[in-house]
């Protein structure tokens, strides 16, 4: 995952058969943690076995350490061009994320960081996320706050930690910084875990159209719950690694 001397990536996926799903994914980090589940990765994977006929029907099951995740490609000239992704429920309560505390949900909870206070909210959606609402994503200071609440004793197990600026009922910005990876580009299980908060804080309804650095992402909260993801995926190129050599 090097960005200088190798490919570079955020992480690395691997395809497996499964005994419960129709494949299984894990996700491992360029730290070298392991993910839960990963947003971005789950349309790359279904793409990937979609297109390598890895999978025969555009609907299919992937199992992960957050449970069964169901994508759908959407195809167009015989390529997938983008996936919508059932994400599953969001968790809001406490223990689940896990957060330490004695409410039992963590919306708008202060937290101080150096010398400025920070209002969080945090849920699981698949992974830990925690959001904080900002007036502008160009005055953040992403690596210095991200890291500070990604390890805060809050959480036992670590944060993704997203800022989110709200443009309007149904558009939102986001920049994040993922647990085990750092500052990356778009992150699609804080894209969604964001839309969430979003309508939990009441500064959107429950679809919204999520604006990352070079994309976007369009996050549905349905009534009953769920939580779909449609956006695209794209291949940039394909190679072997002989894990053989150091």
């Amino acid at each position: 995952c090097h960005r200088q001397l190798g490919i570079g990536a955020d992480g690395i996926i691997a395809v497996l058969p499964s005994e419960t799903a129709d494949l299984r994914m894990r996700i491992i980090n360029a730290d070298g943690s392991e993910a839960n589940m990963c947003g971005n990765a789950i349309r790359c994977f279904a793409k990937y076995a979609y297109e390598r006929e890895l999978v025969k029907t555009t609907t299919f099951r992937i199992e992960t350490f957050a449970g069964i995740i169901i994508p759908e490609v959407i195809i167009t000239d015989g390529k997938v061009t983008a996936v919508r992704v059932n994400m599953g429920k969001p968790g809001t309560e406490r223990p689940m994320i896990p957060m330490l505390g004695d409410e039992k949900e963590a919306i708008r909870v202060p937290v101080q960081v150096g010398d400025k206070e920070f209002q969080l909210t945090s849920l699981l959606m698949g992974v830990p996320h925690t959001m904080i609402f900002v007036d502008d994503l160009t005055t953040i200071e992403l690596e210095k706050v991200g890291r500070s609440i990604e390890k805060h004793a809050l959480y036992p197990q670590g944060t993704n930690v997203n800022f989110v600026e709200v443009v309007s009922s149904n558009h939102i910005k986001l920049r994040t910084w993922e647990r085990g990876a750092g500052a990356t580009l778009a992150c699609g299980t804080g894209s969604c875990a964001s839309a969430v908060a979003s309508a939990l804080n009441n500064h959107t309804g429950r679809n919204v159209s999520v604006e990352l650095q070079y994309g976007r992402l369009d996050i549905e909260w349905a009534e009953d719950g769920t939580v779909f993801m449609t956006g695209p995926a794209e291949e940039s190129f394909s190679g072997e690694i002989d894990l053989n050599e150091n």
